[in-house]
C-alpha cells in the first residue's frame, strides 16, 4: 500500500507553540520558513498530507499569516522543489523577484520554493497542493532552474483536469499499491505540466528539451509495438540516432532502457488489476517476444518474479468470490 494520510494541527497550542509547529511542518513538507501569524492571537492551522511515489500531496487549511522565504544564503538545494498550489477557499497574495499575484479560489499557482518569496493571506484559507521535485520535471525536459512563478486558471481546461487528478489521487493514495501509485504519480505529474507548457513557461519548444519530451510521447504511444527501437524513433521525429542517445544519457539512461522500464511498469499494473489475463497474454502485449526474457528482466527490475503478483492477486480475487 501507498503510504498513510499523515495529520498535524496548531489546536490546543500556545500561541508560541502554534508558529513553531506550524513551521516544523513547512520544513518537514519543503524547507525553512519563517511563519508570522500577523498580530493574531493565534495561529489555527491543519494539515493532512501523504506521499505518491516521490510526490507530496496536501491539504491545508490555515488562519491569518504569512510565510516567508527570504534569505538567499540558503542553498537552493534545500528547497529542491516546485510548488503547485490549488486555492479553494480564501485569497492569499504570493511575492517573488518584485512581483506580486493575487490568488484567488479557482486559481492555481507554481513557483519555484528555492527563490525567497512571501505569501500573504489575510484570513482563512484552504489549498490543496503539489509538491514536485525538481529532478523529476527535469527527467521530462522542463527547466524547473528557470521557473518564473506563474497563475493558472483550474475552472477549466486542463487546470481544472489536473487538479480534479489531484484531488482524487489524495483520496485514492493509501489504496494504491507502491506500483500503481508509482504510475499514478507518473500520470499527474504529466497532467501538471499541461497547464504549464501551454502557458509558454520556460519551457523550450525547439531545444533539446522539447525534443526529449517528442521522444518520449512517441515511446509512450508505440510501446506495444514488439519492433520499437531507436531507429524507428530518430526517423519519426526527423533526428540522428547519436543525438537520442545523447538525450536520454544526459539523463542516466539508454533509449532501451526506457523503453524497457516503461513495459515493465504496464505489466506489472496489469498484473495487480488481474484482469484475467495469463503472464504471457500480458507480456506479449507490451511488446515483449519472449515469456523467459519478460520474467527475467521483470524479476530484475522489481526484485520478484512476475508470477508471485499475478498467484497473488488470483488468490484476493478467489477469496472475494
Amino acid at each position: 500500500m501507498s503510504d498513510t494520510v499523515h495529520s498535524l494541527t496548531t489546536s490546543g497550542l500556545s500561541p508560541k507553540n502554534q508558529v513553531q509547529r506550524w513551521s516544523d511542518a513547512l520544513t518537514d513538507l519543503c524547507g525553512r520558513f519563517k511563519v508570522d501569524p500577523m498580530e493574531a492571537p493565534s495561529l489555527e492551522a491543519r494539515i493532512n498530507y501523504t506521499t505518491m511515489s516521490r510526490l507530496k500531496l496536501c491539504q491545508i487549511e490555515v488562519s491569518q499569516h504569512r510565510i516567508a522565504h527570504a534569505d538567499w544564503r540558503i542553498r537552493s538545494s534545500e528547497h529542491p522543489y516546485i510548488k503547485i498550489i490549488f486555492q479553494t477557499h480564501g485569497v492569499s497574495y504570493f511575492e517573488q523577484d518584485g512581483r506580486r499575484i493575487e490568488v484567488m479560489p479557482g486559481d492555481c499557482l507554481a513557483y519555484d520554493v528555492s527563490c525567497p518569496h512571501t505569501i500573504v493571506s489575510p484570513a482563512f484559507t484552504r489549498h490543496e497542493v503539489v509538491i514536485v521535485p525538481k529532478e523529476l520535471l527535469r527527467e521530462r525536459g522542463f527547466h524547473a532552474e528557470r521557473m518564473t512563478a506563474c497563475k493558472l486558471s483550474a475552472r477549466n481546461g486542463t487546470g481544472r483536469i489536473a487538479h480534479d487528478f489531484v484531488h482524487a489521487a489524495f483520496d485514492e493514495a493509501t489504496r494504491l499499491s507502491p506500483n500503481s501509485a508509482a504510475g499514478v504519480a507518473e500520470t499527474l505529474i504529466d497532467l501538471l505540466l499541461l497547464p504549464l507548457r501551454e502557458a509558454d513557461t520556460t519551457f523550450n519548444r525547439v531545444g533539446p528539451e522539447a525534443m526529449y519530451i517528442r521522444a518520449q510521447a512517441f515511446i509512450r504511444e508505440h510501446l506495444r509495438d514488439p519492433d520499437l527501437c531507436i531507429d524507428q524513433i530518430s526517423a519519426a521525429l526527423g533526428c540522428t540516432k547519436r543525438y537520442l542517445h545523447m538525450l536520454f544519457s544526459e539523463r542516466g539512461m539508454t533509449v532501451s532502457d526506457y523503453i524497457w522500464r516503461m513495459r515493465l511498469q504496464h505489466c506489472r499494473q496489469e498484473l495487480e488489476a488481474c484482469g484475467g489475463k495469463t503472464i504471457t497474454d500480458v507480456a506479449f502485449s507490451w511488446g515483449f517476444s519472449s515469456s523467459s526474457h519478460f520474467s527475467r528482466v521483470f524479476r530484475k527490475y522489481f526484485g520478484v518474479v512476475p508470477s508471485s503478483i499475478h498467484k497473488a492477486q488470483l488468490g484476493g480475487s478467489a477469496g472475494q468470490s
